[in-house]
C-alpha cells in the first residue's frame, strides 16, 4: 500500500479525521499561548540598588572635596578664607563584574556577557567590580587676598592640579571678605 492510498483512507474514516483536526487546533492554540507569555531571562538579573540615594553620595563626596581643597588653597601664601564651590557632572557609578565570551566570523563579532551573581536565596546581587566617584566638571575659587595676579594664577594652576581639570573650567576670583 502506498502513502496516497493511505492517506485516502484516512479521508474516509470520519472519526480520524475529526481527531486529526481537533489535535491540530490544540497544538495550534498551545504554540499560541507559549508566545503569549514571558520570556524568562536568566542572563541580567535585577539589581537592588542600596538605599543611599546616588544624589546625597554625590552632595557629600563633593562637599568633603571643596572642605579639603579650601584647606589646601588655603596655604598658598596671599589667600586668605578661601571658599570652593565644585560642579558635579554625574553621581557615583557602580562598574559590576561580567563574564563572557566574544566569537569572530568573518565580517561579525558576537559578544555575550552575563553579570556574576552573588549570595543565595532572595538575596542575590550583582558582584561589584568598581565604584566610580563622581566627576568634577568645574570650580570656583573665591579667596581674600591682596589684589596680586601672581596669586591668582597660583590658585588656577593648583585646582587644576589637585582636580585634574583644565584651567578653563576654573574661575577664581578675588572677594571682600570670601
Amino acid at each position: 500500500m502506498k502513502i496516497t492510498e493511505k492517506f485516502d483512507n484516512l479521508k474516509d474514516d470520519k472519526k480520524m479525521m475529526t481527531a486529526i483536526i481537533v489535535l491540530g487546533a490544540a497544538g495550534l492554540l498551545l504554540i499560541l499561548i507559549s508566545s503569549l507569555l514571558p520570556e524568562k531571562k536568566d542572563a541580567v538579573k535585577e539589581v537592588t540598588a542600596n538605599k543611599v540615594s546616588v544624589v546625597s553620595e554625590a552632595e557629600d563626596y563633593c562637599s568633603e572635596t571643596e572642605k579639603k581643597l579650601e584647606k589646601f588653597l588655603g596655604n598658598i601664601s596671599g589667600t586668605e578664607n578661601v571658599r570652593v564651590y565644585l560642579t558635579v557632572g554625574s553621581g557615583e557609578r557602580y562598574v559590576y563584574a561580567s563574564e563572557g565570551k566574544k566569537s569572530k566570523s568573518e565580517n561579525k563579532t558576537e559578544e555575550e556577557k552575563k553579570y556574576v551573581i552573588i549570595g543565595s536565596g532572595s538575596e542575590k546581587n550583582a558582584l561589584i567590580e568598581t565604584v566610580r566617584t563622581p566627576v568634577i566638571e568645574g570650580a570656583v575659587v573665591i579667596f581674600s587676598g591682596n589684589g596680586d595676579a601672581a596669586v591668582k594664577e597660583k590658585l588656577y594652576h593648583a585646582v587644576s592640579a589637585a582636580l585634574g581639570i583644565p584651567t578653563s573650567k576654573i574661575y577664581v576670583a578675588e572677594g571682600g571678605n570670601a
